[in-house]
């Protein structure tokens, strides 16, 4: 019986090692501060973090060329971006999804009428790094890159029966000095489409 629990042991180890823990097991917590990174934008330029932060924060927003989700939620991610990049609050587009190509997030990014950067998150390093998992799901940052809301936009992918706008609670609160109620939801949308999930 001992032996038997050894062996378990032994190839839980394995595969744990072998395949790592769940994305979704990792990430960052609020309150946890993230170390400036580097990504490639569809504008073919190297982008880092800090210097795309807003003078009153910035926001990383998980889209998709693909996603129905995403595709139901561009227009109020235009209208946010627009309203709360007026008060300081950068918007920063990260596309993760292995199956799609520059062209096709480029194209798509155009057609939604995004006007803030859209990065390209090459063998998912910033998702996993951060523990992202859905689009649309959205980060928002302080100036000292400290995470202070996590989360899903707001409680209706629709947009037509929304009772609450989490992501801009969070920004007036954080705007007006003040602790941020809800700085956790569930975020609700498409699978990110890591490598090795092409043909998923």
């Amino acid at each position: 019986m001992k032996r038997r629990s050894l062996v378990f042991v032994a190839l839980f180890s394995f595969f744990a090692l072998v395949y790592g823990p769940a994305a979704s097991a990792d990430g960052i917590e609020i309150g946890q501060k993230i170390e400036d990174f580097k990504l490639t934008g569809i504008d073919g330029k190297e982008h880092s973090f800090s210097s795309l932060m807003g003078k009153n924060g910035a926001v990383l927003v998980w889209v998709s060329a693909q996603c129905p989700v995403v595709k139901a939620y561009d227009e109020r991610i235009v209208a946010i971006a627009e309203q709360y990049e007026a008060r300081g609050i950068r918007f920063i587009g990260i596309n993760s999804n292995a199956t799609e190509s520059l062209e096709w997030v480029t194209s798509d990014a155009e057609k939604a009428g995004y006007k803030f950067p859209v990065l390209l998150d090459k063998g998912n390093v910033l998702a996993d790094r951060l523990g992202a998992t859905v689009t649309p799901e959205v980060y928002f940052f302080n100036t000292d890159n400290v995470l202070l809301y996590h989360g899903a936009i707001d409680n209706d992918r629709s947009g037509r029966n929304i009772q609450d706008h989490f992501l801009k609670t969070a920004f007036d609160a954080a705007l007006s000095g003040k602790a941020i109620e809800r700085p956790k939801t569930n975020a609700f949308g498409c699978t990110i489409k890591r490598v090795g999930m092409e043909g998923k």
